[in-house]
């Protein structure tokens, strides 16, 4: 690459690089802001027997299509399909904002997902194609803190457009900032061009995987709140998500053009990362979705208050997500930062399980403060190892599976932590206040808020915040274990030096592999297990690798001949 075209490559990067996240920033925010303005959408629009449905038909379109955006980008390019994710999550946007009733916000919620499950596989995928993995980590890290940003930003502006201009301002806000991602991909974005595959849509295996995720989604949302773990609908919804995994994965070992590619799962750094990436997910969301409520009601403070008491924790995770990614860039390791990061947020999990609710906030804040330390140093960095384990030609299937599997493990981490917990602080309730607490303190306390346990008299106060704090304080503890698996899963990684190059088929030159596997870019001949390929198998991709490239030659003649015509015809020169 000459030095112009490094320069040119490396300006156009900052302004495409703020579209990216600001387009990431959109679905973050989103999620957010609508945990503090629910129970007001509730007044306003009726139906809390719908309430769950608003956060419900959101993830779980964002879910399904995960994995389809991550396929299509490989196939027909990122460029056009984030624009159409960016103008969907936009349209939903306005439905949901314009909703005068309950069904018509989970309406626009639904069209959201569908759109805001592109724009984070997109975004990160569309890094790997125009930065090389030793340098894609500085701009993972920055990546990684929109996150941390949006867990503070989104309850604040949710609770101001609430209590100010009205709460469809969590969704109208999404329209400009949706204009100015759209400008940014549009005039600052020119990924590099390859030859459009001919797609074959698996539709098959996309009804097998929106199905198997459905039920699953569902199971957990519904268990233990809308239906007992042990109902019919449960297991039902268990058993389905079962078979339509046995199902997928037989689809998917003979489709052409697989959603979930199940030779992903041949190689071994992607498997050990996609699982600790499930773990520190349902460690994570099962941790930060009830904290701020945690807050309110043993610490007494009013919902903004409790929302900046995050700030610790989104601080520490800003810090330590470009700094690690710096740290990467500069040395091209990894593994340690996995290993240090995941050991820190089982340390982080483990002391909060020793919570006590009379005990100094400031405590609680260094808690989170180190909660967060841990979570940047991994999130955006087992992406990274997951990119660089793949060539370019699949990277985005590659990124939307562990992201997909990453967004699993939130859903089961908030939904089983919340079981738990609820059915914990139901049982200490019942047994700590006496037979006579509802007619003499006039309280209903299955009904319990933020404002009516401040005004408790003293007796039934110290019960109802100790059974609080005790109900979810060691539930914290007993997730740590998961943390603690990831931790022994990374020390399996293996790790490959980062690619500096981002070319789409070329890899690092490896002299102790034959000439065809070293063309391998779709990786078919390469697994870190035992190969699964016979004799007669290998010599069968390996002869179409050969078509393949032959293919790609005559491509690459056909456009020398063209430009040196133009060249001669632009000279006054006679075609030969």
């Amino acid at each position: 690459m000459s030095a112009a075209t490094e320069v040119d490559r490396r300006s156009g990067i900052v302004p495409m690089f703020i579209g990216l996240m600001t387009a990431m920033l959109l679905s973050a925010l989103d999620q957010t802001m609508f945990a503090t303005a629910l129970p007001t959408i509730v007044g306003e629009l009726g139906g809390v027997d719908l309430m769950l449905w608003v956060t419900t038909a959101y993830i779980l379109a964002a879910t399904i299509m995960m994995p389809i955006y991550g396929k299509f980008g490989d196939l027909v390019g990122r460029k056009g399909l984030l624009l159409i994710a960016i103008g969907i999550f936009m349209a939903g946007s306005v439905v949901g904002a314009l909703a005068d009733s309950m069904p018509g916000l989970i309406l626009g919620r639904a069209i959201q997902g569908v759109g805001g499950g592109g724009l984070m596989v997109l975004a990160q995928a569309i890094i790997a194609d125009v930065i090389p993995a030793r340098e894609r980590g500085r701009y993972m890290g920055v990546l990684g803190s929109v996150f941390a940003l949006s867990s503070v930003l989104g309850p604040l502006l949710g609770g101001w457009f609430t209590e100010s201009i009205g709460w469809q301002w969590c969704l109208w806000i999404n329209v400009p900032m949706g204009l100015v991602a759209v400008a940014s991909v549009l005039f600052f974005l020119h990924p590099p061009k390859f030859d459009r595959a001919k797609v074959v849509p698996d539709v098959a295996g996309m009804t097998l995987l929106a199905v198997a995720t459905t039920c699953l989604v569902l199971a957990t949302t519904w268990g233990g709140h809308e239906y007992a773990w042990i109902s019919p609908m449960i297991i039902v919804l268990l058993a389905v998500t079962v078979a339509s995994a046995v199902g997928l994965v037989f689809v998917e070992r003979r489709a052409k053009e697989p959603v979930l590619p199940i030779a992903l799962f041949r190689r071994r750094n992607f498997v050990l990362t996609t699982i600790a990436g499930l773990m520190v997910g349902i460690a994570m969301f099962g941790t930060i979705t009830y904290m701020p409520t945690y807050m309110q009601m043993v610490t007494g403070v009013n919902a903004t208050v409790a929302g900046l008491l995050i700030v610790p924790l989104a601080a520490t995770q800003v810090l330590t997500s470009v700094v690690a990614g710096r740290i990467v860039t500069r040395t091209g390791r990894y593994k340690r930062l996995l290993l240090l990061g995941v050991g820190i947020v089982t340390v982080a999990l483990l002391l909060m399980s020793t919570m006590v609710y009379d005990e100094s906030l400031w405590l609680t804040c260094l808690y989170l403060a180190l909660l967060g330390l841990g979570l940047g140093m991994v999130l955006q960095n087992l992406v990274l190892v997951v990119q660089n384990t793949f060539p370019l030609t699949v990277v985005g299937t590659a990124t939307a599976a562990n992201n997909y599997f990453r967004q699993i493990g939130a859903t089961l981490g908030a939904a089983l932590v919340g079981s738990v917990f609820t059915g914990r602080l139901t049982a200490l309730l019942s047994h700590r206040l006496p037979a006579d607490a509802v007619e003499s303190s006039g309280v209903d306390f299955n009904s319990i808020t933020p404002e009516l346990v401040a005004g408790l008299p003293d007796p039934y106060h110290d019960i109802v915040v100790s059974s609080y704090n005790d109900a979810l304080a060691p539930v914290l503890g007993w997730i740590a274990p998961l943390t603690l698996f990831a931790f022994v899963l990374l020390l399996f990684v293996k790790e490959v030096p980062l690619r500096t190059t981002v070319s789409r088929t070329d890899q690092e030159p490896d002299p102790g592999k034959a000439l065809g596997e070293q063309l391998d870019w779709d990786g078919r001949l390469e697994s870190d297990y035992s190969s699964p390929l016979t004799g007669e198998e290998k010599v069968e991709l390996l002869e179409q690798e050969r078509a393949d490239l032959y293919e790609r030659i005559g491509v690459i003649d056909a456009e020398v001949s063209t430009v040196e015509l133009d060249l001669r015809r632009a000279r006054g020169d006679q075609p030969n």
